[in-house]
Formats: C-alpha cells, structure tokens, sequence
C-alpha cells in the first residue's frame, strides 16, 4: 500500500504524523511511503531522514492525496483538504468530528473512510493513541501556565515556583 503523509496546514500546528522510525517499519512490511517536501520541519524531522528510512518526497500535498490508498495526518483535514478527500482511500488522524459539522459533511460527502485516533480502543477499553497526546498535555500544562503568568500575556509576572522575593503562584 502506498502511505501518504501530508504537511499539516491546520493553523499553528507543527507535528508530522509519522516519524522517520515509523516510515523504516512501514517500508520493513513492504509498503510504500510518501512524505510531503518539509512535513517534518516543524517537528525537527528534515526530509534527508525520511528518505534515509526509505520514504520518497512529494513536491506538493496534492501530490500525496491524490497517491495514497492511506493518509496519515495529525489534526482533522481542514477546508483547503475537502476536495481532496475520496472514497477509495483511509484518513488516519485525530478528528474530533464532534467539534466541527463541516468537517464531518466532507468526510461523508466524499465517502471517505476515516479512523479517527482518538477512537481506538485495545481490548482492556484503553486507548493507546491518545493515551500519549494526554500524558504530553499533562506535562506541558505547567509550562504554559507560567508562560501565561507573565505580564506580557497580562498575567501578574509571578514566579510559578516563588522565590525569595515572592510567594509562589497558586490556582485561584
């Protein structure tokens, strides 16, 4: 099967939904991977390390859809990939189509078939690809929360963790 991986458009997100570990397992199985040129560059991952792990580069997203039997993405397909989507391929990503009716009206006007991530589910009821999304979002809460604590984010300019010169920050 030939694996497609576009760059993410979706604003402010810089993940890429497969890694160049992920691309050398998929190639080890026989299948063909197809990365978007810089899908990876906002996660660090530059093109020269898909291709070492045996993927090949797309010129365009366009290029990758219209390819794929099998789409891998990070977020839920945005407007400017509705006309893309197609009945003879899967979407494996995050979709979230409770928030979001237009997204769910392309997927079923296109007649895509689309797994959802966050839907997956092993037999003990766990859930094995979201389970990793929410420990990130755990750890990252404390740091974004100090980020917003300083003035330029109108927040007081309070140390999260105190200092001598200040009590430390609490919920309120």
């Amino acid at each position: 099967m030939l694996v497609g991986v576009p760059r993410e458009v979706k604003n402010h997100e810089y993940r890429v939904a497969i890694t160049p570990a992920g691309v050398r397992e998929l190639v080890s199985r026989g299948h063909e991977v197809l990365v978007e040129r810089d899908a990876g560059a906002g996660a660090g991952l530059p093109d020269e390390e898909f291709v070492a792990a045996g993927a090949r580069i797309a010129p365009t997203a366009d290029d990758v859809w219209e390819s794929s039997g099998l789409v891998l993405k990070v977020k839920e397909p945005v407007a400017e990939e509705y006309p893309r989507l197609r009945a003879d391929q899967v979407l494996f990503t995050y979709l979230h189509l409770a928030a979001s009716k237009e997204c769910t009206d392309a997927l079923v006007t296109a007649g895509a078939t689309a797994v959802a991530n966050e839907t997956v589910r092993l037999p003990d009821g766990t859930l094995p690809l979201l389970a990793p999304m929410s420990e990130v979002a755990g750890r990252m809460a404390p740091q974004v929360g100090a980020h917003h604590l300083q003035p330029p984010r109108a927040g007081a300019g309070c140390c999260s963790a105190g200092c001598p010169a200040c009590r430390p920050a609490r919920s309120s």
